[in-house]
């Protein structure tokens, strides 16, 4: 019998296979430290969770508007107004479950078969395939540590073609953790005004910045930039709160009709309760964010050391979100316990074998001499780690 030849050409997602193989080997009674999957290790604030338990006791219980509440877009609003100086009224935001959900709708209003999306890499393992289940094609530009993973104003032009449908912004980014700076931003935002390209901006990691940096969204410089982007967030990374599923997107009133009907005959509406908690979330005392960042800077100082002090390793300092994508270039063609290491695969694979340590190899975000670590995890966990990561290397 026959199967979807797209449906067939979709790879599984990297990040979540790992975590998986790492899960059941928990499971199995194995010490497994896992750098895998990205999310927060803190537990969603007490205002949100009580926010959810009201509207369980409220009866909040039943279908709501497909493309999410007036309540909770009016928060949204808001919040795009107070961070980043963006004015949106209800009817250009769509929630969804989950930012990933708002991705696959903005790839699915945008992309006619053959369209082309250019997408930096190292990029989210999910972003190719989005664009190839909107019969889309990802035009990957490469980056290098050089140039801070982000790439120059240049590549852009040269990739660009006819074809050429959207652009991909992912600051800060998974799995670097680069940010583009404002100048830099300007200069792509002008280009795409220029040529008329759409530009999809996930902002999921903004509130996660360290050093100083400060993010800026691209939709803020202008209205005719602002008119072709699709701002993409959610309440996921910010709030810990994966598990929620509320995403959300900012767009023209057209494309966010387009995404409305996709969303209404895919999913219907995102769950009614996790609306509610997310309204108390973006409504609410931010000071858990700003825990939550301090923390991470600790763990990311540590982590970005001990991998600079391990010989074969090296990483550069990510400034925002929660990864670090360590360089094992130097590890690649040797042998490690009888098997010759070829790629990110071949070294993720054996360090959770033998070292019962999980990480993601960077085949599935467009680079296999680097695999990723999240640093959304303990810093007990974090040392314990690398600490078996140097041993494994030196044995």
């Amino acid at each position: 019998m026959k199967l979807s030849t797209k449906a067939l050409s979709i790879s599984p997602s990297s990040t979540l296979a790992i975590d998986a193989k790492a899960k059941k080997m928990k499971a199995d009674g194995i010490d497994v430290i896992g750098f895998g999957a990205g999310e927060p290790d803190f537990d969603t604030p007490d205002h949100i969770k009580e926010a959810a338990i009201k509207a369980i006791n409220d009866g909040f219980t039943k279908y709501t508007p497909a493309s999410g509440t007036l309540e909770l877009k009016q928060a949204v609003c808001k919040k795009f107004e107070r961070d980043n100086g963006l004015s949106y009224a209800p009817s250009n935001i769509v929630i969804s479950n989950g930012a990933k959900h708002s991705l696959v709708n903005a790839f699915q209003a945008i992309c006619n078969p053959g369209d082309e999306v250019i997408i930096p890499a190292p990029y989210w393992v999910s972003y190719p395939e989005m664009v190839k289940l909107a019969d889309g094609v990802p035009v990957i530009v490469n980056t290098t540590e050089e140039s801070g993973f982000k790439f120059t104003i240049e590549q852009l032009e040269a990739a660009i073609t006819p074809k050429t449908r959207a652009i991909v912004i992912n600051s800060p980014s998974n799995p670097t953790g680069m940010i583009y700076s404002k100048e830099e931003l300007k200069a792509v935002a002008d280009l795409a005004v220029s040529k008329e390209i759409y530009i999809v901006s996930d902002e999921i990691y903004e509130e996660l910045i360290y050093d100083g940096y400060e993010h800026v969204s691209i939709a803020s410089f202008n209205d005719k930039i602002k008119d072709l982007t699709i701002v993409v967030n959610g309440v996921a990374k910010s709030y810990a709160m994966t598990g929620w599923r509320i995403g959300y997107t900012a767009s023209n009133a057209k494309i966010a009709e387009i995404m409305g009907n996709v969303q209404s005959h895919a999913t219907s509406n995102p769950n009614s309760i996790a609306q509610k908690a997310a309204e108390a979330a973006l409504n609410g005392p931010q000071d858990a964010v700003g825990m939550m960042v301090q923390e991470f800077i600790k763990r990311r100082d540590y982590m970005v050391e001990k991998i600079n002090s391990i010989p074969g390793l090296s990483c550069i300092k990510p400034n925002g979100a929660f990864y670090v994508m360590m360089n094992i270039s130097k590890i690649i063609g040797k042998e490690l316990y009888g098997k010759k290491i070829n790629g990110s695969d071949d070294f993720a694979n054996i360090l959770l074998e033998k070292a019962n340590v999980a990480l993601v190899p960077g085949s599935g975000f467009g680079t296999d001499i680097h695999v990723r670590l999240s640093y959304a995890t303990s810093i007990k966990n974090i040392t314990e780690g690398l600490n078996r990561i140097e041993k494994f290397l030196n044995t």
